[in-house]
């Protein structure tokens, strides 16, 4: 089945060029683009795509506000958004998954990370570039640390704190799946849970 993409980036050569991109991908196939974050939110609600892939710094609404539209708390049937970016900013990203963002990627992502980022939204996962997950979870590590103890409003399990301390050593995915004998698909899943309750410790 093929996944229907919504692109949205101000930039025309950027937007040509994620579009040449995942087009050419097996199983995607863009059907929309916009060149501002309202254009991307009509677009995205008369084509109810199956992902959405929105830049953050637009003209007249940026992709966080199109992204709470679209798929914020209190939204019905939200879509399934991905925030693609320049700026490795942490703000940005806490951000986007607090708008309800299934994903967070650099520009500089290649085609292969791109398309997993987007197949990962389609089916209800969430995947954020390598280098932010393991800067934010080594400085989640090491926050908690130094922190006086609270209890979570969802407490770790322990593979997800097996998996928390490989990746505050600086350890990739494929390192990971190795020292803990689990998949990297697996890898991916623990590290997406984890984020989420990052998340939610950090609203407590």
């Amino acid at each position: 089945m093929t996944i229907r993409v919504v692109v949205a980036d101000d930039q025309e050569l950027i937007r040509a060029g994620l579009t040449m991109i995942l087009n050419a991908q097996p199983g995607i196939e863009v059907v929309g683009e916009a060149a501002n974050g309202r254009e991307a939110v009509d677009l995205a609600r008369e084509l109810r795509p199956d992902v959405c892939l929105f830049d953050i710094r637009m003209p007249e609404m940026d992709g966080l506000e199109a992204t709470r539209i679209l798929a914020g708390p209190h939204v019905e049937d939200p879509l399934p958004i991905v925030i693609i970016t320049t700026f490795d900013l942490d703000e940005y990203v806490h951000g986007a998954l607090k708008a309800g963002a299934r994903g967070f990627l650099l520009k500089d992502a290649g085609p292969d990370l791109l398309a997993q980022a987007i197949h990962a939204a389609a089916n209800g996962d969430a995947l954020i570039a390598p280098s932010i997950t393991a800067r934010l979870l080594a400085a989640f590590a090491h926050t908690a640390t130094e922190a006086v103890p609270v209890q979570p409003k969802w407490p770790l399990t322990k593979r997800e704190e097996e998996v928390l301390l490989t990746v505050a050593s600086g350890h990739t995915n494929a390192e990971i799946s190795d020292e803990l004998h689990i998949s990297i698909s697996t890898v991916k899943t623990h590290l997406s849970s984890l984020m989420t309750k990052l998340e939610a410790r950090n609203r407590v």
